[in-house]
């Protein structure tokens, strides 16, 4: 068994961490329960932001250079807590996860459902997965059968002859997660727990009507697009494309001859995928690429720029549709799609979405988490928010959320790495 946990979990002042390792930027945040508002609200006690390095669609390309980032995110959010920190939850990408669903089932005998029938289930299930080079992330129920009843979302204390569970498996390559253990512990931090990043980003930003009447969303990210389906509270589906944000910027870099940095900076202050009228008659000034000091600039009309992004943005988008057609996902759960993610911040997209998909769409932001900075506000803090939720309710062990987690692999984890080191 791998040891991806080194220890028990230390966590003091009920204070959560995440750190969100994207593809553009590694964000670490530090929360708390916010103990003056109801409900499960948190507070930001500390943040802190780094430019992503050393990592490409999910998979480290460079040890050292992730490792400065994380540890300048942590320092950051240090600093602004005034306090440090032990342990934290990761995301893992879409892109390095596979999903599938298996249903298992036990016998009951007339005996009462209770914790211990569902925990067994959720066993069967992991002892279902059988492949020496992935580990599972998440055990996430779907729906439960009782005899010849279907549909039942939480069946402990009923009775009956057998029980039957719709199981939804995420795994991840197993030699992934070590290496990012491994980095996250050479930044002097224990892992708690992995989370997959669009499931992370829906408990940031769903309502419960669209979890329970089925919504997908769609996490816009820097090297990758994220696709996660939802219907009756459950996770259902996970997918992604290897297309993001940062493929528009490079689009921009190569069909406008500009470095990188200004072509990003071109995206940020002029960047649309709507046509203006007034777009050929709108010039912007744009650095060439290989000019050094020189700052040699050349003229271009806007409407070339909106081309450029349009065009990327177009693809991306078809591209998205067509794998939600594959699954299936498209006739299932897609009269709702909500977009968040840096990449749903690009003017125009919602519009050109809905264009393309014949479907209404709404931009999802970042929900029951405040304090920090403007950021926390906004899509692109999706999925550090949620990785907080997931582990506040890992902590306050609330099972009666969406799609609740029996991590038995996870506590089992944790149990034989602390043995392996006291004994």
């Amino acid at each position: 068994m791998s040891i991806l946990f080194k220890k028990t979990p230390k966590r003091k002042k009920n204070i959560f961490t995440a750190i969100d390792i994207g593809g553009s930027k590694v964000c670490c945040a530090i929360a708390k329960l916010d103990e003056r508002a109801s409900g499960e609200n948190l507070k930001i006690i500390g943040l802190g932001y780094q430019v992503s390095r050393g990592i490409k669609n999910g998979t480290i390309t460079n040890l050292e250079e992730l490792e400065d980032s994380i540890l300048n995110a942590v320092h950051s959010a240090e600093q602004m807590a005034g306090d440090t920190i032990e342990e934290v939850y990761v995301n893992l990408a879409a892109s390095c996860t596979k999903s599938h669903t298996v249903d298992v089932e036990i016998a009951l005998n007339g005996q009462v459902i209770s914790d211990i029938q569902i925990r067994q289930l959720m066993a069967l299930g992991r002892a279902s997965f059988v492949n020496p080079y992935s580990q599972i992330i998440h055990v996430l129920p779907i729906a439960y059968a009782l005899d010849d009843v279907e549909g039942i979302k939480d069946p402990r204390g009923l009775v009956g002859q057998k029980i039957t569970a719709s199981l939804h498996i995420v795994s991840a390559q197993l030699s992934l997660m070590q290496n990012i253990a491994n980095c996250i512990g050479r930044c002097h931090l224990d892992v708690s727990g992995f989370v997959v990043s669009p499931y992370a980003s829906g408990l940031s930003i769903l309502d419960d009507d669209e979890l329970e009447l089925g919504v997908t969303i769609i996490d816009l990210g820097g090297s990758n697009s994220s696709i996660a389906s939802f219907l009756d509270g459950a996770l259902v589906h996970i997918d992604s494309i290897p297309i993001g944000g940062s493929h528009i910027t490079s689009d921009i870099a190569r069909g406008l001859s500009t470095p990188l940095v200004q072509a990003e900076r071109l995206k940020t202050l002029y960047g649309t995928t709507i046509f203006s009228s007034s777009d050929d008659r709108e010039t912007i000034l744009v650095p060439q690429l290989g000019e050094g000091m020189h700052q040699i600039t050349n003229q271009v009309p806007k409407s070339l720029l909106t081309q450029i992004i349009r065009a990327r943005a177009e693809e991306m988008l078809e591209m998205i549709w067509k794998r939600l057609q594959h699954s299936g996902m498209d006739r299932l759960v897609c009269q709702r799609v909500v977009l968040t993610g840096g990449g749903s911040q690009l003017p125009g997209i919602r519009e050109l979405a809905s264009n393309i998909w014949g479907k209404q769409i709404r931009i999802g932001y970042p929900k029951g988490i405040v304090g920090g900075s403007d950021i926390v506000s906004t899509p692109m803090f999706s999925t550090c928010g949620g990785l907080l939720k997931f582990a506040l309710r890992d902590y306050i062990g609330d099972e009666s959320q969406i799609s609740p987690v029996y991590d038995d692999g996870a506590i089992l984890t944790r149990i034989m790495g602390w043995i392996r080191e006291n004994f």
